[in-house]
């Protein structure tokens, strides 16, 4: 059972069931296979020799203020690089997405940036902080009533209800998903990009 108001903590036992919190702010995450990148030297090189710099999106943080009813999460993320060789002090832009996901699956608005790591001269790491953010309206998040109230009916022991899971109701999940919404941010990788993470 899943309530969405009042005092409940996620894994309460109460009457009929057990609870689980849903928030109206989005879930917020890295996609598989866009949390690092790696550039070479030549560009068409996939020898190990060939690798420039390598780069990693981590530490990833949110804060969501859904007060109004544009619910607006801000991501903050950290590039860890480095370099294979090279002594002179160097500048590296890496690009990047954050995108908000409708239903695990929908891709309702996406925004590209930039972070750029500066390499001191002599240095073979550094790092750099980026900022994205996304928006949603309250009311796409939001389950409707009829829904809720379905959702979280009491249900008690004997009654031929008690044993089904609401949610394996084809338009209770799909109302579900609907309003279910994941904030992803991660490199912006090139087809060739993704096809080197996926099969180095």
């Amino acid at each position: 059972m899943i309530t969405l108001a009042g005092c409940a903590k996620s894994g309460d036992i109460a009457e009929g069931g057990i609870t689980a919190v849903r928030s109206a702010c989005p879930r917020v995450g890295v996609p598989a296979g866009t949390g690092d990148i790696t550039t070479f030297n030549p560009a068409a090189s996939r020898d190990a020799s060939a690798i420039d710099v390598t780069a990693v999106l981590t530490n990833v943080t949110s804060t969501c203020d859904d007060t109004t009813d544009t619910i607006r999460t801000t991501i903050n993320f950290e590039v860890q690089a480095s370099r294979r060789s090279g002594s002179e002090a160097r500048d590296v832009t890496f690009p990047y997405f954050v995108t908000m996901v409708q239903g695990g699956s929908s891709v309702v608005s996406k925004r590209i940036g930039q972070v750029t790591v500066r390499f001191a001269a002599g240095a073979a790491r550094a790092s750099a902080t980026g900022t994205g953010y996304t928006t949603v309206a309250r009311a796409a998040a939001t389950l409707p009533e009829d829904i809720r109230r379905q959702i979280n009916e009491k249900r008690k022991a004997g009654d031929e209800t008690a044993a089904i899971d609401p949610l394996s109701r084809p338009d209770i999940r799909q109302a579900v998903l609907r309003a279910t919404f994941e904030a992803l941010v991660g490199f912006q990788l090139t087809d060739e990009q993704l096809k080197y993470n996926a099969t180095r």
